[in-house]
């Protein structure tokens, strides 16, 4: 009997590494799907090392999964390790954050049409692509859970954020859509709207410290969030009791969006 797999899009930094060692700890097989140049090697080789010290299989695969010519050679070495270990796909994560930021109108560099439709391309098409592939493969199936790291940017406007933004909201509703159309197969889908975290995407957004500040100043546990926290949540929310749990936009965030 093989192992329950994670695929995870954007697994290098930020949530998606965060997820890949709380799965692994979970007794997860891990395949990781990132796009990063060799500077950031080392800290890949560090992470699966750390992965592989679970005990569990580990595939990483580097380029560019919102392709559609990458995402078959991504899918082909998916296939191959999951048909190798006699397992089957439990989780699907997709945490891709490779945008456009900067404002609609600027008398220097305003935002262009081809950045509008990569953004949501990359960050919200790309979901629908990935999941289908699985379906048609027989890798993911009854049990199985989709999630979607979404952002409280979907609702408010930040600066430089439009595209994101509508990416954001473009993915919540393939979420819905994909939870409806998916039901009869016994697959569940679910955004997670995670609170204020440092990662590096945050910190490419223009006014990353006072999002975080204000963040802070609201959550009632007195500290952002953590990757970790998300992805802890993750590992418990993808267990058997929670298939009737889809379509939704999971708050976690430690009360950070109830609070005034």
């Amino acid at each position: 009997m093989g192992h329950r797999w994670i695929v995870i899009l954007g697994a290098s930094s930020g949530f998606g590494a965060a997820s890949a060692r709380a799965f692994a700890r979970a007794g997860y097989a891990i395949f990781g799907a990132h796009m990063d140049r060799r500077g950031a090697q080392p800290q890949i080789d560090a992470l699966i090392a750390d992965l592989r010290a679970e005990g569990v299989p580990v595939v990483f695969h580097n380029g560019n999964a919102a392709d559609d010519e990458e995402r078959k050679r991504t899918l082909e070495s998916l296939t191959a390790a999951v048909t190798e270990d006699g397992g089957e796909v439990g989780v699907l994560l997709h945490s891709l954050a490779f945008g456009t930021l900067r404002p609609y109108f600027d008398a220097d560099a305003p935002m262009q049409r081809r950045q509008i439709e990569m953004t949501l391309d990359v960050m919200a098409h790309s979901l629908v692509y990935w999941a289908q592939d699985l379906v048609r493969e027989g890798l993911i199936g009854e049990g199985g859970r989709i999630y979607a790291m979404t952002s409280a940017g979907s609702l408010v406007a930040w600066p430089s954020y439009g595209a994101v933004s509508a990416a954001k909201c473009a993915l919540e509703s393939h979420i819905r859509q994909l939870a409806v159309e998916l039901a009869g197969r016994g697959v569940t889908a679910n955004a997670i709207m995670a609170g204020v975290t440092r990662t590096p995407a945050l910190e490419k957004i223009p006014g990353a410290d006072q999002l975080a500040n204000s963040a802070l100043a609201r959550n009632p546990h007195r500290r952002l969030t953590t990757p970790e926290d998300v992805a802890n949540c993750l590992v418990e929310l993808a267990r058997p009791g929670t298939a009737w749990l889809t379509g939704n936009v999971i708050h976690v965030d430690g009360g950070e969006s109830i609070s005034g």
